[in-house]
């Protein structure tokens, strides 16, 4: 399987990607903004909640097997900012793990602050492959940080898919930590398990 076909379907999983944070981010604006989504679209919702730590455990598996074949297979050498946005990827793999296997939906805790410094460091990156002379590099000249070594679909450089991924990754978190509203009268979920009102004289 060739170099081209691979970053090709990776670019098409950010191109997915990017949809479904349009989309989810489109629902969470309407449900701020109207107070609720419509009847339809809950289950829906519902579901997404239900998948989002494995989601977020194979959102995070993928990036980072696809970082180590553009290193390790393509021979694309990492510059000191790739290397930046892998110590803050690599680890949320392990974070989604953990959680999807104890049920933690408070994943979000310990997954946004590595989302928000990653997501930051691949936003300067993409300016800097895009703008080189008007964005100040603090790359080495060994491993320049303004190579472009994949381009794909007129937008998506590896900065700009691991941009995806990181905010994929923090979208899933977030939803992972929401409440279910609870069908049972008199109470209210918190987490998986139904809490009783007090019910008053």
């Amino acid at each position: 399987m060739s170099v081209d076909v691979v970053t090709t379907f990776l670019a098409l999983l950010a191109v997915i990607g990017i949809g479904f944070l349009v989309v989810t981010w489109t629902l969470a604006a309407w449900a701020r903004i109207s107070g609720s989504l419509p009847a339809s679209v809950v289950p829906l919702r519902d579901a997404f909640v239900d998948l989002a730590l494995p989601l977020g455990f194979a959102v995070a598996l993928t990036t980072t097997l696809g970082s180590l074949y553009l290193s390790e297979v393509a021979k694309f050498p990492p510059c000191p900012l790739c290397w930046y946005q892998r110590i803050c990827m690599y680890p949320n793999v392990a974070l989604f793990a953990v959680a999807w296997w104890r049920r933690d939906r408070d994943v979000r805790f310990y997954v946004l602050p590595l989302v928000v410094v990653g997501a930051a460091i691949a936003t300067y990156h993409y300016l800097l492959e895009r703008f080189p002379d008007s964005v100040s590099s603090v790359c080495s000249t060994d491993v320049p940080c303004e190579t472009v070594w994949v381009w794909k679909f007129h937008f998506l450089s590896i900065p700009g898919m691991a941009w995806v991924g990181f905010l994929l990754l923090g979208t899933l978190a977030v939803l992972a930590g929401r409440r279910r509203d609870s069908s049972l009268p008199g109470g209210d979920t918190v987490g998986d398990a139904p809490v009783d009102k007090e019910i008053p004289a």
